[in-house]
Order: structure tokens, then C-alpha cells, then sequence
């Protein structure tokens, strides 16, 4: 096989959340790197030292260009790239189904320029069979023969926005080729940058790999989102069972009760394997019961603040409701399947005046209509009727909260930890009494 005359190390294809880390990461062990994304938008904004991910700074930008990082929106800069990553978006489609657009359009760029020798690898999380059943065929478009001509792998990204512990080059990265030189290839390509590769049996291990993982997170997450509801009613304090059941050194990973789940992965990568199999015929029957518990956790979050208002002599439709954090978690910016907008949603149709307060977004709506956002946050607290504590940024420390909160409702425990701050991932959550002032509850 002859191999391509490059002067490009790689293209990343996709620069958000995880294109851009990734970039960053090959930029800084010396490979030549450019990024390729349709959003003009962004390019711009990366070209001028604006960025727009969480995770990286205007100095992380100013550094990476140093080291000669571009960003384009010409899909001609495919034709010169020794290896190939696409990191496009994979949501659900209108019909909650897998929606699979943007890879596709990416496979057919890459195909339009695609050369003998070129690696290409798809990171988007998506259902097992994608990389072999639908990129494939599109690159073969090129003329090309996968495997034989070019070499493809799949090896889904595990970025966790906001997490300051794990990263790219310290989080294990999976990789499954379509051959096993592909997939030998694909692990001597991250192994230039990541600690440690791990390579599996092929791209289908690798594509079940990560629904799994977050499968499992999905899971877990409905059972302690269902456990919280039954508890209250058995006068059950769960966090406190949380906390000792977490003392035990195996076989016991602690999960907390929230409002819903949010971000681009638990809502809906589980989705795609319960797609998949149903192409089998049968359903996937936990993640369907597990989807349905999360989603129902918005209307439970509006009937614990119902009970709350009701026990103070307030009624919802005339109170003026408070929500603290609009992101999707803790101490980023990103609002994607934030649970926060269905549960303003919900307290909204019951007549509710909402006002919110959000370190990390500027302007947030609610059904096309602007949210009114507070920036004094202890006047905010002393006049709503309710606070709802929906993201636990680390802004939110319970001495504030308790002094100055007239009813508040936590449903992320900042009022049982011992500091307050939001936890650091993977660090241990620890849980105090809680507190019992009249009109504090935790969810």
C-alpha cells in the first residue's frame, strides 16, 4: 500500500467538545494539526483566539497556534492529511432515533479527497455496525478499498466537559480497526498522545464500549432518581444511605438522585443502542425503563416545590420562583438536555414567575421566552417565594443558600456536602447532616 505524502499530521473534523481537546492534545505532542468545521462561526472565532468549548482558553487557543493548529471550513485540506478523526455531533432524530447526518456528510467530504494510505478514524458516538455498515461503504465512494487502500478505526472519545482530574492524554482511549492492521495503526496514532491505548477486538467491540459505559451511567442514575422518590415516602434519608453504602471498598459505585439528566450522553447515546436493538425485533427494556424514570424526574421536582410552597400558605401560581443553574452540570457552560428547561417549563405552566441565576450563561429562554436573569444573588434569594437549586456550580455554598434562602428546594445535595463545592469527577462526595432549617429541603 502506498502511503500518502502528507503535510498534514491530522484533521480533526468537528471542533467541539471533543474535537477541539483532541487537537489540542496531537498540537501539543508536535503533530501538524488542522481543524475542519462547517460552522464559519467557529473557525473564525478559533482563527481570532475566541474559543467556544468550555475546556479550553483563549491562551490554550494562543498555544495551539503557536505550535501551528489551523482551523478551515475547505474540506481540501482532507486531500493532505496523513490520518483523518471525525468528531461531528450524533443527536436523535425527530422520531428519537438515531440521527446520523452529520457523520455521513463528514464520510462524504473525506471521500471527495480521500488518498491511498490516509487513516481515518470516526470517534462519534454512535450504535455498533456504524463505522463498517455506513461510513465504510461512503469512503469506498472514493474508489478506495478500506482496509487495503486505507485504513479505518473506530474509538469513542471520552471527554468530560469541565472535569479538571482526566483528559485526553490521561484518559485510556479505546481503538478497534476494521483489521487488525487498522487497528494497529489507529493505536500507534494515539499512542502519540494519549498514556495509554487500549485496543479492542474490533470497531463494533469499540462502538458497544462506549454505550455501554454511559449505558450503565443511565441505569444507575434512574435507580437512585427512583429510590428518591419512595424514600421520601418511607422517611428514608437516601443520601445518607448514599453515603454509607459508598464506605464499602468493592463492588459499590455511588450514583445521586437530580432533577433529569442532561449533556450530549446519557439522554442520548443509550438511545442508539436501544435502536439497534430493536432492529433485532425485541426492545431494549432497561434503557427504556431507565429513560422514562429520568424524564419523569422534571414533574417530580415541580411537586416537591408545589408541597413546599403549600406548606408555607404559597401557591405556586402566585409565587416568584428562583431557579439556581441552568446547565446541564456543574461549573461549565453547556445547556444540552439541561433537565433545568423542562423543569422551568413545567413551573411555568402552573402560573409561576420564574427568574434565574447562572454564573455561566448570559441569556437563557424558556419556550421562545426570555428568562429574566438575576445577578445579585443573595437579593435574589431573599425575594423569591422558592429557589430551585438546579446545577450545583460551586457559586452555591450552603451557609449562602441557608442565610439567605426563604424556601429552598436543593435537588443536588449541595446542602448535605461538607464544603459545598461542586465535586471534583472522580473525587469522593462527602455528606454531612443536613441541614433542617425550616423551609431547606434536599431532593
Amino acid at each position: 500500500m502506498d502511503v500518502v505524502t502528507s503535510t498534514t499530521d491530522l484533521v480533526v473534523v468537528g471542533l467541539g467538545y471533543v474535537g477541539l481537546p483532541l487537537a489540542q492534545e496531537a498540537s501539543r505532542s508536535g503533530l501538524r494539526v488542522t481543524g475542519l468545521d462547517v460552522s464559519s462561526r467557529v473557525v473564525d472565532g478559533l482563527t481570532s483566539g475566541t474559543s467556544h468549548v468550555d475546556d479550553l482558553s483563549g491562551d490554550d487557543l494562543a498555544e495551539m497556534r503557536a505550535a501551528g493548529f489551523t482551523a478551515t471550513t475547505d474540506p481540501a485540506v482532507l486531500g493532505s492529511a496523513r490520518t483523518i478523526v471525525i468528531c461531528v455531533p450524533t443527536p436523535l432524530s425527530a422520531e428519537g432515533g438515531p440521527d446520523l447526518g452529520a457523520v455521513t456528510s463528514a464520510a462524504r467530504s473525506i471521500a471527495g479527497h480521500l488518498r491511498p494510505g490516509t487513516l481515518v478514524v470516526l470517534e462519534s458516538t454512535t450504535y455498533p455496525g456504524t463505522t463498517e455498515e455506513v461510513v465504510r461503504p461512503i469512503l469506498e465512494e472514493s474508489g478506495l478499498v478500506a482496509g487495503a487502500d486505507f485504513h479505518l478505526a473506530f474509538s469513542p472519545e471520552r471527554i468530560d466537559p469541565g472535569n479538571t482530574a482526566f483528559g485526553v492524554a490521561n484518559t485510556p482511549k479505546v481503538v478497534g480497526g476494521l483489521t487488525d492492521r487498522c487497528g494497529e495503526l489507529a493505536a500507534e496514532f494515539y499512542g502519540k498522545f494519549v498514556g495509554e491505548v487500549v485496543k479492542a477486538r474490533g470497531t463494533r467491540e469499540a462502538e458497544m464500549a462506549k454505550l455501554l459505559e454511559n449505558t450503565y451511567r443511565h441505569v444507575n442514575i434512574a435507580l437512585v432518581n427512583e429510590m428518591a422518590i419512595f424514600c421520601r415516602e418511607l422517611d428514608v434519608d437516601l443520601w445518607d444511605a448514599i453515603a454509607c453504602a459508598a464506605t464499602k471498598p468493592f463492588g459499590f459505585q455511588a450514583f445521586y438522585p437530580g432533577p433529569g439528566v442532561g449533556g450530549h450522553c446519557i439522554p442520548i447515546d443509550p438511545n442508539y443502542l436501544s435502536y439497534k436493538v430493536k432492529t433485532l425485533g425485541y426492545p431494549f427494556r432497561f434503557v427504556e425503563l431507565a429513560q422514562e424514570i429520568n424524564n419523569r424526574m422534571p414533574a417530580y421536582v415541580l411537586q416537591r416545590a408545589q408541597e413546599l410552597l403549600n406548606d408555607a400558605g404559597l401557591a405556586l401560581s402566585r409565587s416568584k420562583v428562583l431557579l439556581l443553574g441552568v446547565t446541564y452540570k456543574a461549573n461549565i457552560a453547556d445547556q444540552r438536555e439541561s433537565p433545568a428547561r423542562p423543569v422551568a417549563r413545567k413551573l411555568a405552566e402552573k402560573g409561576a414567575t420564574l427568574v434565574y441565576h447562572d454564573p455561566r450563561v448570559a441569556e437563557w429562554s424558556v419556550n421562545g421566552t426570555d428568562v429574566p436573569r438575576i445577578d445579585d444573588l443573595e437579593q435574589a434569594l431573599q425575594e423569591a417565594d422558592l429557589t430551585v437549586l438546579l446545577t450545583d456550580h460551586s457559586d452555591y455554598r450552603p451557609k449562602l443558600l441557608a442565610e439567605h434562602a426563604r424556601l429552598l428546594l436543593d435537588t443536588r445535595g449541595v446542602m448535605r456536602r461538607a464544603d459545598g463545592a461542586a465535586p471534583v469527577p472522580g473525587a469522593e462526595r462527602r455528606i454531612t447532616a443536613p441541614i433542617t432549617r425550616e423551609g431547606v429541603e434536599v431532593l
